[in-house]
């Protein structure tokens, strides 16, 4: 196995890859890639929590706390790159969370991104941390308090050792944990991120919340760089017309983004996530794992915490798309998608042959992850990649998926899953049939 190996070219693939080190929050072409890795090896990342730590650590022109991006063998732009998710590990011993507030005066346009010092004006300035609590954040220039962010109401929680469930503590716990927040976030050696533990927020004790461990950003590197949380329809919103230097217009964030922040809390153990290639390489990248999340992430954040996730990466010629298309575990599909049993195609059968027919569609559940400013939007984005990819109308995957599927909320404002039953030719020709034969036992 390799640790860190630099992209050098020529340079010999490698079979098992670990990744240890972040990029501090912008991802794209611009970033040396490590690698590369064979089609078919396992890629494993060791992850530091995204949004709340990111968020208060104003040197950071991202939201969330990726690891460097990493380049399969052979990936050309056009081709796609599948994903096996094999683990997702917690390895934090506790997190904190909650319903944020932004500060005026600490940003420019963009609280994730273009961070100010309200003291001095220093644009991202190093901080560091004088004691516990919301306004421990403190510059190094001038020593003003400046983190762009408070929480009007948030949680500690803490999780068992074999993270099979959390529970929220007192404010006295929280306090004693916020006094050793590295310690307790288990952050990796080389993340540069203030520990959210050191907020000690504890307005919410006593609630417990079973894990159910998944990675919020996951996937490839977008043709141009962004800030690594805003690389997707909802939040790259806010790129379009923004007064800082990763302002885009709408069409440009189209073409680059690939939709890696994706918070679909069924991007987990057993799933497989199919991801464009829009760099030479790919560069698959990965963070922000989540201990749990109900869909919606309605109070705009959750769990983030530090984790250890493994993949097995291959590559997939002959398959164009724009954004991820998931096959989601059997059990976490919605009822109407599921593949069906002997027993109701026999009921089927019957029930045509009653009419004088005899021929029934052979299908099997695809989901196509959609993103946009908002839930139409993203709607509307989801069923239009779908109808692209599988080269059936609109209309036809609007059908598909209110008779033999569902559009399920990921994110507020605006990522969706949208789940149907697509006819077996079609994933033929797609070239992905084998791989949802594979997840389905077809």
């Amino acid at each position: 196995m390799t640790t860190e190996t630099l992209l050098q070219q020529p340079a010999t693939a490698q079979s098992t890859l670990r990744v240890e080190s972040f990029t501090g929050g912008i991802v794209g072409p611009s970033l040396p890639m490590l690698g590369p890795l064979k089609s078919g090896g396992t890629l494993i990342a060791s992850t530091a929590p995204g949004c709340w730590g990111p968020m208060i650590t104003p040197s950071f022109k991202g939201g969330h706390e990726v690891t460097r991006p990493v380049a399969i063998e052979g990936a050309e732009v056009g081709d796609v790159l599948v994903l096996r998710i094999r683990r997702v590990e917690v390895t934090s011993l506790a997190t904190a969370s909650g319903v944020m507030q932004s500060l005026d005066g600490r940003f420019v346009g963009d609280p994730f991104v273009a961070r100010v010092c309200p003291g001095c004006g220093a644009p991202s300035p190093a901080t560091h941390l004088v004691g516990i609590g919301q306004q421990a954040v403190h510059c190094d220039k001038c020593g003003a308090e400046c983190s762009p962010f408070r929480m009007s109401h948030g949680y500690t929680i803490v999780f068992d050792a074999k993270t099979q469930v959390g529970v929220t503590v007192p404010h006295a716990v929280a306090e004693l944990i916020a006094g050793d927040a590295r310690k307790y976030a288990k952050l990796p050696p080389a993340s540069g991120q203030h520990s959210i533990l050191s907020y000690a927020v504890a307005d919410l004790p006593g609630l417990v919340a079973p894990l159910a461990p998944f990675v919020g950003n996951l996937g490839t590197t977008p043709s141009c760089d962004m800030p690594d949380s805003h690389n997707a329809g909802d939040f790259g919103a806010f790129l379009v017309g923004a007064p800082h230097e990763y302002g885009l217009t709408q069409a440009e964030l189209d073409r680059h983004k690939t939709d890696g922040h994706m918070d679909v809390n069924t991007v987990r153990p057993g799933a497989i996530l199919i991801c464009p290639v829009k760099v030479p390489g790919g560069g698959v990248y990965i963070g922000d794992v989540h201990a749990q999340q109900g869909n919606g992430e309605i109070a705009g954040h959750t769990t983030d915490v530090s984790g250890e996730v493994e993949l097995q990466v291959e590559l997939l010629k002959g398959l164009s798309i724009d954004g991820p298309i998931l096959l989601q575990r059997l059990d976490d599909l919605p009822p109407l998608a599921r593949p069906l049993t002997p027993e109701l195609k026999a009921k089927a059968r019957e029930l045509l042959a009653r009419y004088g027919a005899s021929v029934l569609e052979d299908n099997a559940p695809l989901t196509f992850i959609g993103s946009g400013p908002n839930l139409n939007d993203a709607t509307s984005n989801g069923l239009n990649r779908a109808a692209r990819a599988t080269g059936l109308s609109y209309d036809e995957v609007s059908n598909r998926a209110t008779l033999t599927g569902s559009i399920e909320i990921a994110r507020l404002p605006g990522v969706v899953r949208v789940t149907f039953l697509c006819p077996l030719p079609v994933l033929e020709r797609m070239g992905i049939a084998d791989l949802v034969r594979e997840q389905y036992a077809l």
